[in-house]
């Protein structure tokens, strides 16, 4: 949503980072109504660099499809250099400049164009990169992390929780909509995976439940991208392994869905791997880092007749469908790109023809090495 409340929220800022208590939660979700037809949402991660020329793409299909809600999954801008994007609007700009307005410029040309669409956005590594902290994030996205959604939500969950956080929950239509932090190797952090089971319990006592998403920065261990996810730390593969368990144990009782960005392409089946299988099962997972970020080569085990796309732009579109109807699989995903063609002409005219071809033509694999 568009901001609306940043004074109000930096007033109360440092008490609500301090409060950070998750007893006594009830779970009355402030939950939609269940809906009589199919709808749908749309998802992609990893915008830095080009993002504010394919943004405004995704943001045309969301509204064009009448999406629900666009979901972030981090990775805003580079941080730590110039965004190729930024820097055409701003030639002679610092860095101290850049880094003191990234963020602004993420919110004008990346979720304005989005309109009233509600907008959920997740945190990323480069959201951690100083001179940018976790907290940092917070203040700067606090109407985001307080959105009436999400706020009525928390409040549902535990009439007393005021405090904001990076990771968070929301109910639509008995699907639970869970966004993680796991944008630095410590996370998950002990408060965070007592809040995460806590929840996964009851979504799996809730009959008003009918299926669980999962949305992060970096994929869990163990996947077909496990070089640049949670597996690349000793940290994160305990702490990842965990998550995943839990997981596939409420797998067993209703559908689960794993959303992650990170890695700058697109893939399905990302836990169909040996490892996993010989390890308990596979969840369904994707990557989508694919909305502006510098473009990656695919993992060298990347085929076995899954979805897998390089050198793209583009987002995951998710169709939901009614309560009652395919109670086994409710959700489908597929992939949509966007091209040159797609551009809105408001942007070209603001970057420059050049830029966008440049972004489209010249932001390929070859251009940052993947892990």
């Amino acid at each position: 949503m568009m901001p609306k409340a940043r004074d109000r929220f930096c007033a109360m800022a440092t008490g609500m980072l301090c409060a950070l208590t998750l007893a006594g939660c009830v779970h009355t979700a402030a939950a939609t109504p269940a809906s009589p037809a199919a709808w749908s949402f749309l998802v992609a991660g990893d915008s830095r660099n080009c993002g504010d020329v394919v943004m405004p793409s995704i943001a045309a299909a969301a509204q064009r499809a009448s999406a629900q809600f666009y979901w972030h999954l981090g990775d805003l801008r580079a941080i730590y250099d110039i965004d190729e994007d930024f820097r055409q609007l701003h030639p002679r700009t610092s860095v101290l400049e850049y880094e003191s307005t990234a963020w602004d410029d993420f919110i004008h040309h990346q979720v304005e164009p989005f309109g009233e669409l509600p907008f959920f956005v997740a945190i990323g590594n480069h959201e951690t990169i100083t001179p940018k902290s976790r907290d940092q994030f917070v203040l700067a996205f606090a109407d985001w992390l307080d959105s009436g959604t999400i706020r009525e939500q928390r409040l549902a969950d535990d009439p007393h929780d005021h405090a904001l956080r990076t990771w968070y929950h929301w109910m639509r239509d008995g699907v639970d909509f869970i966004s993680l932090d796991n944008a630095t190797p410590e996370q998950f952090d002990a408060a965070q995976l007592r809040w995460l089971k806590s929840l996964l319990a009851r979504d799996r006592a809730s009959p008003r439940v009918r299926a669980v998403v999962v949305g992060m920065h970096e994929a869990l261990p163990d996947s077909v991208a496990n070089a640049h996810s949670m597996g690349d730390s000793a940290a994160g593969t305990v702490t990842g392994r965990g998550v995943y368990q839990a997981l596939l144990d409420l797998r067993a009782a209703k559908p689960v869905y794993v959303l992650a960005s990170h890695s700058h392409f697109v893939m399905d089946r990302i836990f169909d791997t040996p490892y996993l299988r010989d390890h308990g099962g596979v969840l369904p997972g994707w990557i989508i880092g694919t909305a502006g970020a510098v473009r990656y080569p695919l993992p060298a085990d990347a085929a076995g007749g899954r979805l897998a796309r390089s050198g793209v732009y583009g987002y995951l579109a998710a169709t939901v469908s009614p309560a009652g109807g395919n109670d086994a699989d409710p959700i489908h995903f597929e992939f949509h790109e966007v091209t040159e063609a797609d551009v809105p002409a408001t942007v070209t005219r603001e970057f420059g023809a050049s830029l966008v071809h440049s972004c489209y033509a010249e932001n390929p694999p070859h251009a940052e090495v993947h892990p």
